[in-house]
C-alpha cells in the first residue's frame, strides 16, 4: 500500500465517522468513501517557487459570500497536457504552508464545480513539491454550511488535472 493509498484511507475512515466530519449525520450514515483519481506519479511536480511576484494582499470570495484575505507568495510554472500553465501560491496569516487553490478543465464535471485545494510547503532549496494526487475538495463540496475561498481566476487552468478527489457522490459510493 501506498503513502496516497493510507492517507486516503484515514481521509475517508475520518469523514465516515469523526464527529468534525463535514459530512452530515444523513450522509455519514450511508457513506462508503470518496472517489479518486488513480495515482499519477506525472502530477507530483517538484518546482522551483518563482517569488519575483507582487505580494499583494489577495480577498478571495468564499461559497457563503464572505470574503478571506492571503498574501501572494509566488508562482510556480509548468506544462500538463501539453499547456504551459502557471499557478499563484498564496500564504494565509497563521498558516505554515502555502495555499493552492485551482480550476480545472475537470472542474463542474470529473470535479467539484467551484475548484480543488492543496497545501504545499516552501523547501529550503527554493523549490515546492506541488502533488495533485493529493488535490481534495472544500468540505463546502460537502455541506453547503461551511465557508470555502473560491479559487481565484488567476488560478483557474484550461488544462486537466486528473489528479486527487473526485466529485462526491452524495449517496455515498465510491
Amino acid at each position: 500500500m501506498t503513502e496516497l493509498d493510507e492517507f486516503r484511507q484515514e481521509k475517508d475512515r475520518f469523514f465516515g465517522s469523526h464527529p468534525q466530519s463535514p459530512l452530515t449525520p444523513e450522509q455519514r450514515r450511508s457513506f462508503q468513501g470518496l472517489r479518486y483519481y488513480s495515482e499519477n506519479p506525472a502530477l507530483r511536480l517538484r518546482l522551483p517557487l518563482d517569488t519575483d511576484v507582487p505580494h499583494d494582499v489577495i480577498v478571495m470570495e468564499t461559497s457563503t459570500g464572505d470574503q478571506q484575505t492571503y498574501a501572494r507568495a509566488g508562482k510556480v510554472s509548468f506544462t500538463i497536457d501539453g499547456q504551459e500553465v502557471a499557478l499563484s501560491l498564496y500564504a494565509a496569516e497563521d498558516a505554515h504552508q502555502l495555499f493552492l487553490p485551482f480550476r480545472d478543465a475537470t472542474s463542474g464535471t470529473e470535479t467539484y464545480g467551484t475548484g480543488r485545494y492543496l497545501e504545499v510547503e516552501a523547501r529550503e532549496d527554493g523549490t515546492v513539491v506541488v502533488d495533485f494526487n493529493y488535490a481534495y475538495n472544500p468540505y463546502c463540496a460537502y455541506n453547503e454550511q461551511w465557508s470555502c475561498p473560491i479559487p481565484p481566476v488567476e488560478n483557474w487552468l484550461r488544462a486537466p488535472i486528473r489528479a486527487g478527489e473526485m466529485t462526491f457522490d452524495q449517496k455515498g459510493h465510491p
